[in-house]
């Protein structure tokens, strides 16, 4: 079995969720926010958003803290730079692939 790295994975299956990506968007600003807060207006339960805060914090997306006895979430630019990093090294990939590709496809007789 190939050496697979399994963070990418973990993370774009964390960010492959529509409720998650919304969470991400709700801490985009940098703010930091408690369960409650960020389930406002959501059709799902207290839980449900905590289950889906708990798969972003294992995705290394968020971080979160105490306070008292609340749990506070905060985005973490770093994982999202992570999978930005990800895509930009497969799109490298990719670009000298086509090249190579482009020039075969150009030099045939």
């Amino acid at each position: 079995m190939p050496n697979v790295d399994a963070a990418p994975a973990r993370l774009f299956a964390a960010l492959g969720d529509a409720t998650r990506l919304d969470l991400i968007g709700r801490l985009s600003d940098g703010g930091e926010r408690s369960i409650g807060q960020l389930g406002h207006g959501l059709p799902i339960s207290r839980q449900a958003v905590a289950k889906h805060l708990d798969v972003l914090l294992g995705a290394g997306l968020v971080n979160r803290t105490r306070s008292g006895r609340e749990a506070l979430f905060r985005l973490r630019p770093e994982g999202v730079a992570e999978a930005r990093d990800w895509l930009a090294k497969v799109e490298s990939q990719w670009d000298g692939t086509l090249g190579r590709f482009k020039d075969f496809v150009e030099n045939q007789p």
